[in-house]
């Protein structure tokens, strides 16, 4: 008896199980991707034809122009607009049957692709992109030929339409041929790029690029740099260098081409004025001119002006002079509160007169 109960109970467990998976499998929504414009036609689930059902987007009742043809909702011109989930129900009980998240987009359009080699001769990558964009999931398959067989392409762990490839030899003559291939639901487009060896080859930009003013040189500028990093042989492969400066109060620059120096110095520079500076950096033999390097910034050395407490103090300090320019004031000058000599002269020059008669009178 026991064992009758507990076989029924696994059947039960079993049907209950297989009933909510179908269930579950009928509320995930899945994907439905349409070209923008075009009309659309959604199916609930696998109803029969002549099944009656209702349906929501985005649980709300569907008000943009359509149609229904039993179990199917047929939407005209579809847009970004029509975007959303949408869902069927049966009639009349109300049950959903099948969920669609609807998806407006493009067909891709050829890709754009540009390849470059800043490691030259290790190897170099190539990009790609779509000018206009498609509004859905994108993928690309990419193939790269050279002497008529494939390379091993490596994809950029960082930029997703960025591979890496090595070059296979050096101051080869056969082209390289890129073939990307861009894929969505709507379908696939492909373009193919074409080039040589030494077109490609464009280092980075110098590194580390500074300026200082020389003591005593307010004309002179020293401006060093280091090559890139990523340029992986400066010996076997050296890089010749361009400079530009020019001062902030105008947009003209000047130039400098150099051979394989990393560091020169401007002999023309206004004095007191700033500057800004950049480098560029070239394969001495092939390819084209780097990006310019970060802007630095610089003046020219100004003579620091005397310190305020260095400055003659002209008044609140006696100092001593020679006595053929400023004899020495006398030690015996009046002081305050003293009758000055000079004053006690004038009035004894006044009353001389009167005492010299009163004298007379008396003898």
């Amino acid at each position: 008896m026991a064992n009758l109960v507990t076989s029924l109970c696994c059947v039960v467990l079993a049907a209950v199980v297989v009933a909510y998976a179908q269930r579950r499998i009928q509320l995930v929504a899945r994907n439905q991707y349409e070209q923008m414009g075009s009309d659309v036609t959604m199916q609930c689930g696998s109803l029969n034809s002549d099944a009656s059902v209702s349906w929501k987007v985005n649980g709300t009742d569907v008000i943009f122009p359509h149609h229904l043809e039993g179990p199917k909702l047929i939407l005209t011109e579809v847009d970004f607009g029509h975007n959303g989930l949408y869902s069927c129900f049966q009639n009349p009980d109300g049950e959903r049957r099948d969920t669609i998240y609807l998806h407006v987009g493009f067909l891709p359009r050829e890709p754009v692709i540009t390849c470059r080699s800043n490691t030259y001769p290790k190897g170099f990558y190539c990009n790609w992109h779509l000018q206009h964009p498609t509004y859905i999931p994108t993928a690309f398959e990419v193939d790269i030929q050279h002497n008529q067989r494939s390379l091993a392409v490596q994809k950029d762990p960082v930029h997703k339409n960025r591979c890496h490839v090595r070059f296979p030899e050096v101051f080869s003559s056969y082209p390289y041929i890129v073939n990307v291939t861009a894929i969505n639901a709507l379908g696939k487009t492909s373009n193919t790029y074409s080039f040589e060896e030494s077109n490609i080859v464009k280092p980075d930009p110098p590194e580390r690029v500074t300026a200082t003013p020389i003591r005593f040189n307010p004309r002179r500028l020293e401006v060093s740099w280091q090559s890139p990093a990523t340029w992986p042989d400066i010996d076997s492969f050296p890089l010749k260098y361009f400079l530009r400066y020019r001062p902030l109060i105008r947009e003209q620059w000047q130039h400098v081409e150099l051979s394989d120096s990393t560091s020169h110095t401007i002999t023309d520079a206004y004095a007191g004025k700033e500057y800004i500076i950049q480098v560029a950096a070239k394969d001495t033999e092939i390819g084209t001119w780097s990006d310019w390097s970060v802007a630095v910034h610089a003046t020219p050395w100004i003579e620091d002006p005397l310190p305020h407490s260095a400055i003659t103090p002209t008044t609140d300090v006696d100092f001593p002079t020679e006595t053929k320019t400023s004899p020495i004031p006398s030690s015996r000058a009046p002081q305050k509160g003293q009758v000055p000599v000079d004053r006690a002269a004038k009035v004894i020059a006044i009353f001389s007169p009167l005492l010299l008669g009163l004298m007379l009178l008396l003898m």
